[in-house]
């Protein structure tokens, strides 16, 4: 492996984890928001339906029944595994990003977003294989409130079965495919666009606060057009990992059956919530990483 792969594999190791413990309790809402999961705080059955009030029956039940820690459920699985997924995915784009520049001697701002789309889709797609029965552990923390112990057992005993622990990876491939190669190309656009408006600006002092905001914005966008693409897989996958759907078709017919095309969608304002942190700081993190690894 060359250096600057080294470089972008140990920044998105470290960009990984601390999204991961910044943002795990919103996850941890969101997924049993999916999974139709039915712990809620005293009395909330009387407002459940009311808009915008389901995410917050969730949190007081969480911590009214099993505590403030609860909160962090499935963030030991997680914790190990997503460091590992996002390092993957930023070697592949910085691989394709790479490849793209190479490969012309000048290349265009679309061939380099072509090469990071190539990257991410299939940094995505193997990193699906990672995390596939590693998010079936955390749903059965989150869901069904198992232990990291029980859940991994379970899951383990299940690796050579399709029904066991790869269940939901179709929908996971999905999910993780075209939409990251949407999020690593949404990110480097964002990012040059902004580089370019702040160019003529030559002060040390923007400079060091550019370093900041641009990863920071750029992430965020990223994540709302790339969640904006892949949110539906995420719903399914979640609903087929928690026993509540059998394949990918038949749990998006359940559900447009439920709520209608727009309940493809349920919960993707509290996801958003979620990824748009988690990118932010997550790209921010890699950034800094980087360039503090490439200068040494």
């Amino acid at each position: 492996m060359s250096e600057e792969a080294w470089v972008d594999f140990v920044s998105g190791w470290i960009s990984g984890g601390v999204s991961v413990l910044a943002c795990q309790p919103i996850d941890t809402v969101l997924t049993r928001m999916q999974a139709n999961a039915s712990i809620q705080a005293a009395g909330a059955d009387k407002v459940a339906s009311r808009p915008g009030t389901v995410s917050m029956n969730i949190f007081r039940g969480m911590v009214s029944n099993f505590g403030v820690t609860s909160l962090w459920r499935g963030s030991s699985a997680m914790i190990g595994a997503v460091p590992v997924q996002n390092a993957l995915l930023m070697t592949g784009y910085g691989a394709g990003k790479r490849w793209s520049e190479s490969s012309m001697e000048s290349s265009s701002k679309n061939t380099v977003l072509t090469g990071v789309f190539v990257g991410g889709c299939v940094g995505g797609v193997l990193q699906s294989f990672v995390m596939s029965p590693v998010e079936l552990v955390k749903v059965k923390q989150q869901v069904v409130g198992e232990s990291v112990t029980s859940a991994t057992t379970k899951v383990c005993q299940g690796i050579f079965s399709s029904s066991g622990a790869w269940r939901g990876l179709g929908a996971t491939l999905l999910r993780d495919g075209i939409p990251h190669g949407v999020w690593f190309a949404s990110y480097e656009y964002a990012k040059t666009e902004l580089t370019n408006y702040n160019s003529s600006t030559k002060d040390d002092e923007n400079e060091a606060s550019d370093d900041i905001a641009i990863p920071m914005l750029s992430g965020a966008f990223a994540a709302t057009t790339a969640w904006g693409v892949g949110y539906p897989a995420d719903l399914i996958k979640t609903r087929i990992q928690a026993g509540s759907g059998k394949g990918i078709f038949a749990t998006g017919q359940a559900i447009v059956y439920e709520s209608g095309v727009l309940g493809l969608y349920k919960g993707f304002s509290l996801k958003l919530f979620r990824a748009i942190p988690a990118s932010a700081i997550g790209f921010l993190t890699y950034e800094t990483a980087a360039k503090f690894l490439t200068s040494k």
